[in-house]
C-alpha cells in the first residue's frame, strides 16, 4: 500500500505539492481569521504564493501563536466540527485542535499509509497500549487507521501489564503499539511469570512517545534493551497533534517517510531560512488537505536531519532521522551544547535505573545547572560514581546526580492532569 505519489520522481511531488499548496493558500485566505490578519500585515496575496520556494514569504507560525489566538485558527462553523483533541501542554497552555469530518477521514489515511509503511497488513491484528480518551489523538490516528487499513484492533489502553499480557496470549497480536519504554515492563513481567518472550505472537512494535533510533539508524540503548531480550522489531515513528500527520520507518528502518499528500516539510534555522543540505534543522510543516484548523509554516520545534536519497522499499519522499532534541530544550552546559535526549541515552544504559527525571535551571550568573533525579532499587556511591563516569564518557560532561524514592519521582512526573510522564522540567530561578 504505497500511494503513487510516494514513488514518483522528485520534481512530480514537488509539482504535485505545489498544486495543493496552492489549494491550501486560498482557503486559508478565505476562511482563516488567523491568516486573514497575517496575509493582510505583510501584505500577501494568494497569487504570490505558486510555488514551494514562495513559502519563505509567509511569517512562519509558532506555538505560541496557537495558545494565544487559538480560535481564530479554526476556518469552519462549529456545526461542522466532529472531534476536539488537544496537545500535552508539555511545553506550556495545551492547545484545542478541531476536526472536521474530512479531517478525521484524513487522519485515518494518514495512518493507514504510516502503518502498512512499517509492515502492518490487513490480515494483521495490532494491540493499541495507549489510551483514546482525554482528548488524545494518537490512540484515535491508530484506531482509525487500522480500520481502514481493514486490519484487527484491540483496545487495550495504556498500562497495566498483566491485562496486556492476558490480551497478548488470547488475541495473539501480530504488532504492539506502544511507547519504548513500557516494553521493559512487559519484559519483567514474563520473566515472573514464566512467559517465553520468543514463543509469543508480537512480531513487531509501532514505538510511539520515545526515540528507538540513533542518528545513524542504529538501535539506541533503550532498544538494544528491549530487543537483546525479545526477539521483535521496532519501528520508529514520530507525530505531532499540529500535524495530524506521521512519518513512520519501512522495513528498511533508514527514517520516518514523508507523504508528499498531506504535508510540506522544511527544515529552517534560528533565522528561520532552510539549512544546508544533511543539516540539522527546525522542522517546519505546512498542512495539506485539512479544513479545521490548517496551519502553514508551524515551527514545531524538534530538530532533525532530512535524508533525500531514494530508499530501498520504492519510495522516493524525503524521510526523517530520530529527532535530535528540542530547540528550546537546547542546553549550554560547561561549553557543552547538549539536548536532554542525549542525557536519557545515557541513562537507558543501566539496568538499575528504573526511573529518572531531568531538572534543568539557571544560576546567579545565568548558566545553566542540570539535576538528574534517578530511582533506582540500589542505592550506592559505586553506582552512583558509575553513572556519572558514563554519562561524562559519553557527553563529555557529569551533570549533578541524586537518588529518589520511585513513588516520589512519580508524582512528579505527573503533576494533576498531565497525561504523559513530565521527564523534564525547568525550575524558575
Amino acid at each position: 500500500m504505497i500511494p503513487e505519489i510516494e514513488k514518483a520522481k522528485p520534481e512530480i511531488i514537488k509539482a504535485f505539492q505545489e498544486e495543493k499548496l496552492r489549494e491550501t493558500i486560498s482557503y486559508v485566505f478565505e476562511r482563516s481569521p488567523f491568516y486573514q490578519k497575517l496575509f493582510a500585515e505583510d501584505a500577501i496575496k494568494p497569487q504570490d504564493i505558486q510555488t514551494l520556494e514562495d513559502l519563505k514569504k509567509i511569517p512562519v507560525t509558532t506555538k505560541t501563536d496557537l495558545q494565544r489566538h487559538n480560535d481564530d485558527f479554526i476556518c469552519v462553523p462549529n456545526s461542522q466540527l466532529i472531534d476536539y483533541v488537544t496537545t500535552s501542554g508539555t511545553l506550556g497552555d495545551p492547545v484545542t485542535f478541531a476536526l472536521t469530518d474530512k479531517d478525521l477521514d484524513r487522519l485515518a489515511y494518514n495512518e493507514a499509509v504510516s502503518l502498512a509503511c512499517s509492515g502492518v497488513e490487513s490480515s494483521h491484528v495490532l494491540q493499541l497500549m495507549t489510551t483514546m480518551d482525554r482528548r488524545f489523538m494518537a490512540g484515535l490516528a491508530y484506531f482509525m487507521g487500522a480500520r481502514k487499513l481493514g486490519a484487527g484492533i484491540i483496545r487495550v489502553g495504556a498500562g497495566v501489564p498483566e491485562l496486556q499480557w492476558d490480551s497478548i496470549l488470547k488475541f495473539k497480536p501480530d504488532y504492539l503499539i506502544s511507547v519504548p519504554s513500557f516494553l521493559l515492563k512487559l519484559i519483567d513481567y514474563a520473566k515472573t511469570n514464566g512467559i517465553e518472550l520468543e514463543n509469543v505472537s508480537v512480531k513487531g512494535v509501532i514505538c510511539i512517545g520515545e526515540p528507538v533510533r540513533n542518528e545513524d539508524f542504529s538501535l539506541n540503548t533503550l532498544a538494544q534493551k528491549i530487543t537483546s531480550q525479545w526477539p521483535i522489531q521496532l519501528y520508529s515513528t514520530y507525530a505531532s497533534t499540529e500535524m495530524n500527520t506521521a512519518f513512520a520507518e519501512c522495513n528498511a528502518q533508514q527514517g520516518g517517510h514523508h507523504h508528499p499528500e498531506l504535508i510540506i516539510v522544511e527544515l529552517l534555522d534560528e533565522n528561520n531560512q532552510e539549512v544546508p543540505e544533511n543539516e540539522v534543522g527546525e522542522l517546519t510543516v505546512t498542512t495539506l488537505g485539512l479544513e479545521g484548523m490548517p496551519l502553514l509554516r508551524f515551527k514545531t520545534g524538534d530538530m532533525v536531519r532530512a535524508h533525500k536519497e531514494p530508499c530501498s522499499c520504492g519510495r522516493n519522499t524525503l524521510r526523517l532521522g530520530p529527532v535530535v532534541g528540542r530547540k528550546n530544550h537546547m542546553i549550554k552546559y560547561k561549553g557543552t551544547t547538549l539536548y536532554p535526549q542525549a542525557i536519557y541515552n545515557a541513562l537507558n544504559g543501566f539496568e538499575e535505573i528504573k526511573n529518572y527525571q531531568i531538572e534543568i535551571s539557571s544560576n546567579a550568573l545565568g548558566i545553566d545547572e542540570i539535576l538528574v533525579r534517578v530511582a533506582t532499587e540500589i542505592r550506592s556511591e559505586e553506582l552512583l560514581v558509575s553513572i556519572k563516569d558514563h554519562i561524562r564518557a559519553k557527553l563529555r560532561v557529569t551533570p549533578k546526580l541524586e537518588f529518589i524514592d520511585a513513588s516520589t519521582l512519580l508524582k512528579l512526573q505527573f503533576p494533576e492532569g498531565q497525561r504523559k510522564p513530565v521527564m523534564l522540567v525547568y525550575k524558575e530561578g
